[in-house]
């Protein structure tokens, strides 16, 4: 049992740390090679792929090819691509938007579905072995996120001092190697099974499109569309939050600071913010209910947005930390309280659609249009050709921009959504939705 644990342990860790390795450090290598104003793209991409692929590459691994097979698949697909585009820019004097935009979109449409597919191949070994998901589960989920936090530290002080892997496309490659070392890893995985019952599914019910109807339930449509309005902040600071702390070194008073030479590592402690957050859950949610807990979350995302605005990376570093301590309160608390609330409104026929219609919501609609809100405004307000200290100026406009939109969402979300039920939710609930978080 312990062997297994730790074999999935593994499988997690290398899973999160092909994301971790680019996913906070690659708006610091573009902004450093002339495509500032482009940075939302990459981000906003994610969102889009995440509509489909998962439920594509999902059928797949239900009907046709064994799970652990199709991960193995699709990070030899994710990984390739990620070194074609690695390479790319090695080989190139003067990196060009279109081909490195096409090659990381290609790279992320395969690895996206992955965080679906490692789950299943977890569960399945999990079940099969007579352990508990449940409680066993998320020990072993814990370490993806131990992983994406080692693979921002490598990144952030990798290579020579002048050129750490958070600036250079080097981090491209860390990405790809974590994938092609899951790509052999995951086939020794335990056989997952096509399932029979899922090849009399109707693509709607496949797809997860049945849960739509969710939206004729007045509560439950409110719920959604706040969810996606809230889902606007999730990629804010992936995209940004890098560019504009290192920003700081070309301003004299902070060109020696750590912070601004170290931001990967800095923002690091956003993600163990997250693992630590997730221990406070159960008290708050007993205590204040879901909508209590959500609202936590909104307001939370004005600090992390408000302190990023105020603070610098020498005399108030501070502010810096806890933007990044209240980060966990911000992601987990949504997240996983809105994971609950889905599953206690829906009836079991639509339960795992409805959780996929949160997802799509969230990561996909929200995410995607956020990020392309930020862009429109990051390039408004930042200009390149400006000097760092008028840049520095239109970076915070940028963040209290950011921390006022938070703020309306949550005061919208406590005067309309309306929740009368008594939310008592039992510790193997909270484990449940702990176990169902996917993200990072």
């Amino acid at each position: 049992m312990k062997s297994l644990k730790f074999r999935l342990s593994v499988m997690n860790f290398l899973e999160f740390a092909v994301w971790g390795s680019y996913l906070t450090s690659l708006g610091n290598f573009l902004a450093r090679n002339g495509l500032l104003d482009q940075i939302g793209w990459f981000y906003i991409v994610q969102g889009i792929v995440s509509l489909f692929m998962p439920s594509v590459i999902g059928i797949i691994a239900d009907r046709w090819i064994q799970a652990q097979r199709m991960l193995s698949i699709c990070h030899f697909m994710a990984g390739t691509f990620m070194a074609i585009a690695a390479t790319y820019c090695l080989l190139t004097p003067e990196i060009q938007f279109g081909p490195l935009f096409a090659l990381y979109t290609i790279s992320v449409g395969f690895f996206m579905p992955t965080i679906g597919l490692a789950n299943s191949v977890a569960f399945n070994a999990l079940t099969k072995a007579g352990m508990d998901t449940i409680k066993d589960f998320p020990p072993i989920r814990i370490w993806g996120t131990i992983g994406f936090i080692c693979a921002m530290l490598f990144v952030n002080f990798a290579g020579p001092a002048d050129a750490h892997f958070q600036t250079t496309y080097m981090q491209l490659f860390v990405s790809a190697a974590f994938s092609m070392l899951l790509m052999f890893y995951a086939l020794s995985m335990p056989q997952c099974p096509t399932s029979q019952a899922s090849k009399g599914n109707s693509l709607m019910e496949s797809l997860g499109l049945n849960a739509f109807k969710l939206f004729q339930r007045k509560r439950m449509a409110v719920f959604f569309l706040f969810s996606m309005l809230l889902g606007v902040s999730l990629q804010i600071t992936n995209g940004y939050a890098n560019p504009y702390i290192t920003s700081f070194e070309g301003i004299e008073a902070f060109k020696d600071a750590w912070a601004a030479r170290n931001a990967n590592a800095l923002i690091s402690l956003s993600q163990i913010s997250e693992t630590l957050c997730i221990l406070l859950i159960p008290f708050f949610l007993k205590k204040f209910g879901i909508k209590g807990v959500m609202l936590m979350s909104m307001f939370a995302w004005v600090l992390r947005f408000g302190f990023f605005g105020l603070g610098d990376p020498a005399g108030n570093l501070w502010m810096f930390i806890l933007s990044c301590i209240v980060y966990g309160i911000a992601f987990d608390f949504f997240n996983v309280s809105g994971g609950l609330y889905v599953d206690k409104e829906t009836s079991p026929e639509i339960r795992s659609s409805a959780q996929g219609l949160f997802m799509i919501m969230t990561n996909g609609f929200g995410a995607t249009i956020g990020t392309f809100g930020a862009m429109l405004v990051v390039n408004h307000f930042v200009i390149p050709t400006d000097t760092p200290e008028m840049q520095l100026e239109g970076w915070r406009t940028c963040w209290y921009i950011f921390a006022a939109y938070a703020s309306v969402v949550g005061v919208l979300f406590m005067i309309i959504f309306k929740d009368d039920k008594k939310n008592n939710i039992s510790d193997k609930e909270i484990k449940a939705a702990e176990m169902s978080e996917e993200t990072i």
